[in-house]
């Protein structure tokens, strides 16, 4: 098994991939290929400590880092792997465990006995908690010597809405993407957003289509940036399905589509 570098306040410690979370054996097993440099830090939040797992690109020049907001799983596999991929694409990708010390004797996301359980306690999750921990996240990034200064937002699902929610909050981040997650729908929290917002999400997902209307009216009477695209019979989750062994065509290319636009807006930070 692939071992991964984890920091602990200096402190070097190896552990396997599998000890941190429980997802697809698919994602797992691409992770453990990744030939990029891979570490698990401890972020230091108030008086408890988030994990997380940092990712780097094989790049000469300084790179924008991005924070990876997890789905309602907690830090799984895909999570992982989805911030290698941005490393491969030539960014510092940050992977927090917002479920840091929350779980069964002060564990973190694998330490739940099982899946309902993290969602319920994801779901439990304060929303000033959350903001406080990518708060201190951000921060982190933005000290690593690998990092150009620049630090962007992204979230799938219960993330996406989160990092929606956390352009509200923080107004040094450069972008935030929002994977399939639903917009704030207070005035006056849309108001304090400064950067750009650039929305994916599936074309068969009419819970969360359902909120993209009033979301672009709410950004528009505010003057603020916000550009969504609807991949075209794809489904909620489509980025993680789409890269699935046992995917559908539309969601394997929305998964493409919307990395390729991904990728491009990035660029442009």
């Amino acid at each position: 098994m692939k071992r991964l570098l984890m920091t602990v306040l200096g402190v070097s410690l190896l552990m396997g991939t599998g000890q941190l979370a429980t997802a697809q054996d698919w994602a797992k097993a691409k992770l453990e290929k990744s030939p990029r440099h891979l570490e698990y830090v401890k972020v230091q939040v108030g008086d408890r400590q988030v994990t997380c797992l940092v990712a780097y690109p094989e790049v000469k020049e300084k790179a924008t880092a991005v924070l990876v907001v997890q789905e309602i799983f907690g830090l799984s596999d895909w999570i992982k792997l989805v911030a290698d991929e941005l490393a491969e694409a030539g960014y510092i990708a940050i992977a927090p465990d917002l479920l840091s010390g929350t779980g069964p004797d002060g564990g973190d996301t694998d330490a739940y006995k099982g899946m309902d359980d993290v969602r319920k306690a994801v779901m439990g999750l304060n929303p000033a908690q959350v903001d406080k921990d990518l708060d201190s996240l951000a921060k982190y990034a933005v000290g690593l010597p690998a990092c150009n200064g620049k630090v962007a937002v992204s979230g799938f699902c219960w993330g996406g809405s989160q990092s929606f929610r956390y352009a509200t909050h923080n107004p040094d981040i450069k972008a935030a993407f929002v994977f399939y997650g639903t917009g704030p729908t207070d005035a006056q929290q849309i108001a304090q957003i400064k950067a750009p917002v650039y929305g994916f999400y599936g074309g068969n997902d009419a819970r969360v289509n359902a909120t993209i209307p009033q979301s672009e009216q709410l950004m528009k009477d505010a003057g603020k940036s916000f550009f969504p695209t609807i991949y075209e019979d794809a489904g909620h989750g489509f980025l993680r399905a789409g890269e699935a062994p046992d995917t559908n065509q539309p969601n394997a290319l929305g998964r493409t589509k919307a990395w390729e636009r991904w990728k491009e807006i990035l660029k442009g930070l």
